[in-house]
């Protein structure tokens, strides 16, 4: 699913098909304000601002419509996020007032109700996250306006304990860069290096990045911002603009790690074209891999 100004589109690969969601029905302010979604289980939530407050709005795939979600305990904006079956986990981010958060929480899609969790270690906001190994964590982002971070952290469901990992993420945001761009395929996690364009994937041995190739379309162009760096399946999902004769289209690219590399080259696949909706993917989110 990719969002533009106008809304919501789906896109399933298996009909090769684009289909529009209905409009959310939310107040002027939700609609032009920046946003950040999640897919968990057979839910679509997107997170934006309204009014006085933050909000938050939940597309079913069973009842195909909007309704309001159960506000966070604690809410924010930038935080880092990840969905695991019928739960996700955000962390991090900012809120109403600015403040950087180290609090996190838990969303189960069965009941609609979120949880609190206990605190990171480090406050930081423009983070992302992921699952790894029944494990969620949080990397990147900043602690303030000028402070970026390369430390991560990890959250064990079973002990209910976070772990600082020392240099895990060392592109650090220099403010204007997106947070990192960052999907696991098979349990093992792959980023995209902005200024470079390259694809890496992290060796959870040695803590270390490896080089693998570059992007099908750029990222330096907007310091990330713009593009999508998904999961879909054992598939890596790159969506992102491009400009042609025809116009501007977005482009949905895929790669299977486990078909390898030649030469140093990655045979990224094309999946689908939107044409004429410009170059910039405000939101995307994955849903039924």
């Amino acid at each position: 699913m990719v969002c533009d100004p106008r809304g919501w589109v789906a896109f399933d690969p298996k009909i090769n098909r684009w289909m529009s969601l209905p409009k959310i029905p939310c107040d002027e302010c939700f609609n032009h304000a920046d946003k950040e979604s999640l897919a968990v289980g057979c839910e679509l939530l997107v997170f934006g601002r309204e009014l006085m407050e933050f909000a938050i709005w939940k597309y079913s795939m069973i009842c195909r419509g909007w309704v309001k979600c159960q506000e966070m305990n604690q809410p924010r904006c930038l935080f880092g996020s990840s969905s695991l079956g019928s739960i996700a986990i955000v962390a991090g981010g900012s809120d109403k007032y600015g403040n950087v958060l180290k609090s996190a929480e838990l969303y189960d899609s069965s009941t609609g109700m979120w949880e609190l969790l206990p605190n990171m270690h480090t406050s930081r906001r423009l983070c992302s996250g992921f699952f790894m190994d029944g494990k969620f964590y949080v990397i990147g982002g900043m602690s303030s306006t000028t402070v970026s971070l390369s430390c991560g952290e990890e959250y064990d469901l079973k002990t209910r304990s976070w772990r600082k990992i020392e240099g895990m993420y060392p592109y650090v945001n220099v403010g204007v860069q997106a947070p990192p761009l960052v999907a696991v395929v098979d349990n093992q996690l792959y980023a995209v290096e902005h200024l470079t364009n390259m694809v890496k994937k992290y060796d959870k041995e040695k803590n270390t990045w490896n080089e693998l190739g570059r992007l099908p379309v750029r990222a330096d162009s907007s310091n990330g911002w713009g593009l999508a760096f998904k999961v879909c399946g054992e598939q890596l999902l790159v969506v992102g603009g491009q400009r042609g004769p025809e116009g501007e289209s977005i482009v949905l690219s895929s790669w299977c790690p486990k078909s390898g590399i030649s030469n140093g080259t990655i045979d990224w696949q094309v999946l689908g074209v939107k044409e004429h909706v410009g170059v910039f993917v405000y939101n995307c989110a994955v849903m039924g891999c």
